[in-house]
């Protein structure tokens, strides 16, 4: 009787074991996950402009409608600096960036995040609020104002002042040009980039922007030697272009984010990469 007793337990012990092990596996191939946020990023949103950083409204609306059909939730930038600071976020959070602050985002990005209620941080180049782009439009105080208004949801951050551009092929917010000020030249680099930040900052509180502490690197360049730098000068965040998600405890100044924003990234894609990376 003991023996039939201690193999009915071991089966028993066997199968439960088995049938929760099937339950893990099933939960870590769902792309389920918590305490991370899955921060995409964007450039420009048109129906006739295209490029490799340019997607259709169409393309837009059905990548964050599938997101939120398989269970994925959005979130605010300030829920993502509470989220690093040790607060909790929903599972399977997402924030939405844009950079370079083209007017695209004001005509046809937003409209569809207003019309989802979906959250979303511009990251833009100051310089063009104050003077027209003479190639693709950018945002204007006005409309920056306007978006702000309507939505507190919607949120503006510096994308740099006047360093968005290449020296050949490196990035000017990086790049240190010794042949001006010798010895000096990366203190004087220091310094413009200094400068440069806190022209940034200044111009977007002039628009209304409350809290404005988070740069998304131009190109997704950047530099550590930089870091204090742009701390002294008000940062407490930096946006990269390395695919991750972001967990607690990463250096806030080398924040990863996922491309979206590419015409070849189908919602079906899109959600395969989040949950490869998740």
């Amino acid at each position: 009787m003991n023996i039939i007793f201690r193999m009915t337990f071991m089966l028993s012990l066997v199968f439960l074991i088995l049938i929760s092990s099937s339950s893990v596996s099933a939960k870590s191939s769902s792309g389920v996950y918590k305490d991370k946020v899955a921060v995409l990023m964007y450039h420009h949103v048109h129906d006739k402009d295209s490029s490799s950083s340019t997607i259709s409204s169409m393309l837009f609306r059905d990548q964050l409608i599938y997101l939120r059909s398989k269970g994925y939730q959005f979130i605010r930038l300030e829920d993502f600096r509470h989220f690093l600071a040790g607060g909790a976020v929903p599972s399977n959070a997402v924030l939405i960036t844009f950079d370079d602050g083209y007017e695209s985002f004001y005509k046809v990005a937003y409209p569809i995040l207003k019309e989802l209620s979906i959250p979303a941080v511009n990251f833009t180049i100051t310089s063009y609020l104050e003077k027209p782009s003479k190639t693709i439009p950018h945002l204007s105080y006005a409309q920056l104002k306007q978006m702000m208004a309507k939505s507190t949801s919607i949120d503006f951050q510096c994308h740099t002042n006047q360093l968005h551009q290449k020296v050949g092929e490196k990035s000017a917010l990086t790049y240190v040009n010794k042949k001006v000020g010798g010895k000096n030249a990366l203190e004087l680099h220091k310094s413009r980039v200094k400068q440069d930040t806190a022209a940034c900052i200044s111009l977007l509180k002039k628009a209304g922007v409350k809290n404005s502490d988070s740069i998304s690197y131009p190109f997704g360049i950047y530099s550590k030697t930089l870091f204090p730098t742009m701390l002294g000068a008000g940062v407490s965040y930096g946006y990269t272009t390395k695919p991750a998600l972001v967990k607690r405890g990463i250096n806030k100044l080398e924040i990863p984010r996922i491309n979206a924003g590419s015409p070849d990234i189908t919602p079906e894609v899109l959600y395969k990469r989040i949950k490869r990376l998740s």
